[in-house]
């Protein structure tokens, strides 16, 4: 039977500057498994201050939140979690009672990421990219215990900046680094993009690679995924990504973890 909404519905929602489907598909089907009287609904804003007061002031229980808030957000929040407060940025807030509490669970996934793929702390990387997923990933990196890395940046006041807090080395370019890991955490290769149908690094540095990890959703298949599975390396997806932080973002707003199978019909659903 289709639920039905009434006055006690708790509302969850996202705010992004380019909103998707795959976050209110993923959440609204986990709510509809498990019986939950919430709802979820993506969001943009040109008034990011005045969004999260509406939040605030709504009683809206959860946000998850893209480029380009996940730093601007914080100076309107009451509290950071220690997942946000190392990287200064949030990508999921809760909201208790008009107490706003920013988290990152884009750094808790990519953390379990690394360790379920079994990828060797050893191994030297090059990451591209400096923006707010960057961060979350540059520190997850470093917490996992990788020091050997390059962030290769054109931005060179973030990047090097990024790169000296984490103990990493900064570039502007790529050269000619062969690292074993490559990651991207740039919008290369997303659908809808200016660069969809681009690689985020060459063949030639994806041949030299053992793993190669895109932190990009849409699609998940995108072109360096494919190249590096062509060429038989193991690959981390951005699939992989968003699936993981949105469960924790579930557990955060709810207080219940749904099981493995819920798991993978929820995330069936919201790619279908």
């Amino acid at each position: 039977m289709p639920r039905t909404l009434n006055k006690e519905t708790r509302l969850c929602m996202s705010l992004s500057g380019r909103p998707g489907n795959f976050g209110t598909r993923f959440h609204n089907s986990l709510y509809e498994q498990l019986g939950l009287d919430y709802v979820y609904k993506a969001f943009t804003t040109t008034d990011l201050p005045a969004a999260i007061g509406g939040i605030r002031a709504l009683g809206i229980r959860g946000c998850a939140v893209s480029m380009p808030f996940k730093e601007a957000c914080i100076p309107h929040l009451d509290e950071l979690d220690a997942s946000a407060a190392v990287i200064q940025s949030v990508n999921t807030l809760v909201n208790d009672e008009g107490h706003l509490k920013g988290y990152n669970t884009d750094y808790l996934a990519v953390a379990s990421l690394l360790r379920s793929h079994g990828v060797d702390p050893q191994a030297d990387f090059a990451l591209r990219g400096s923006g707010g997923m960057g961060k979350a990933v540059t520190f997850a990196l470093r917490d996992s215990g990788f020091t050997q890395g390059t962030l290769v940046a054109r931005n060179e006041v973030r990047g090097s900046a990024l790169a000296a807090t984490c103990g990493f080395a900064w570039q502007a370019e790529q050269g000619g680094l062969r690292p074993r890991l490559l990651v991207n955490v740039t919008p290369i290769g997303m659908d809808g993009g200016p660069e969809a149908g681009q690689l985020a690094f060459d063949e030639a540095t994806i041949e030299a690679a053992e793993v190669v990890f895109d932190v990009v959703a849409i699609p998940v298949e995108t072109p360096l995924i494919r190249a590096a599975r062509a060429l038989g390396k193991r690959v981390i997806t951005g699939g992989e990504v968003i699936v993981l932080q949105a469960v924790e973002q579930f557990v955060l707003y709810t207080g219940i973890r749904p099981d493995a199978e819920q798991i993978a019909e929820a995330a069936a659903f919201a790619r279908s």
